[in-house]
């Protein structure tokens, strides 16, 4: 592919995801990113012209469990993980309109 990944695409990659990446982290990316890529333009190499477009890879028939009630977690089983809690409310940071 024509694209080239180099470490401040991935660095612009990370700020629009607001992930914080230390330089191994971008280091490793750039390499990763570059691979998946190369792979894709392997397959765009190959030839799909007779090829029927498909929704699945495997035909599934029906894959849904019967909707049938059963006891679910308590506030405190639920939240006993959580980082930061509000009586029986998960908190977290607030992302809209920036601030905290």
């Amino acid at each position: 592919m024509s694209t080239h990944i180099d470490a401040d695409l991935v660095r612009h990659i990370g700020k629009l995801s607001r992930i914080e990446l230390t330089d191994e982290e971008v280091t490793a990316f750039v390499r990763q990113f570059s691979d998946v890529l190369e792979a894709f333009g392997k397959l765009q190499e190959l030839d799909t012209e007779n090829i029927e477009p498909m929704a699945h890879a495997v035909e599934l028939q029906n894959v849904f469990a019967d909707d049938t009630p059963r006891p679910s977690l308590t506030p405190d089983e639920a939240l006993a993980n959580a980082p930061d809690r509000v009586d029986d409310f998960f908190r977290v940071p607030k992302v809209i309109g920036g601030g905290a």
